[in-house]
């Protein structure tokens, strides 16, 4: 498999994925609350970075060295660990726009073998944000502070299509340098008659 065709295909959707992974970085929606009642409506929402809240109208830093004291220790560990592997993953995907370069600029022979180092790459990505998405789906099932009333959100949402889309997004890769045959394959010249 070296058509730049499927690595073309490959890099929009990781593209698309990587816009997904951001935004869930930079909205503070992973877990959010919405008030039952009609009048004033409280909402607060928590994000990787900031906590937010209608009821003093802004957005401070979470988690806060404060906010990780005694038993909040164990959540702060955890959200803080969700932050780290997002971060993270946004770094891989630096070195994934990296390799798609030198994939598709490199020449055939580049393209016949990069699809190993851009799967494994795709791979770690989507490991990394399914392990981040479970942390928090973790948090939000078993701590304290998220009682009836709080919903996965927004951010929670792109993570796990991010994740979804780059592992679909490997397997593709993986399944298009197996199954299809060489790029510029020779062919054989009949024989004169």
């Amino acid at each position: 498999m070296t058509r730049r065709i499927v690595y073309g295909i490959s890099l929009w959707v990781f593209l698309g994925a990587t816009a997904c992974t951001i935004a869930s970085i930079l909205l503070p929606n992973w877990v959010s609350y919405t008030s039952p009642t009609t009048n004033d409506t409280i909402r607060v929402t928590y994000g990787l970075h900031q906590r937010c809240s209608s009821i003093t109208g802004e957005c401070r830093p979470f988690p806060k060295d404060d906010d990780c004291q005694g038993k909040d220790a164990y959540f702060c560990n955890m959200w803080r660990s969700t932050g780290f592997l997002l971060n993270f993953s946004v770094m891989v995907e630096l070195a994934v726009v990296v390799a798609y370069a030198v994939i598709l600029l490199g020449g055939r022979g580049k393209r016949e073998s990069g699809w190993k180092v851009l799967a494994g790459l795709l791979g770690s990505i989507s490991a990394a944000q399914l392990i981040a998405m479970a942390l928090v789906a973790y948090l939000y099932e078993h701590d304290n502070r998220f009682f009836v009333g709080w919903e996965l959100d927004k951010s929670w949402i792109l993570c796990t299509v991010s994740w979804i889309v780059l592992l679909v997004d490997a397997l593709a890769v993986v399944g298009a340098a197996v199954l299809l045959p060489k790029e510029d394959d020779y062919e054989l010249i009949p024989e004169p008659q």
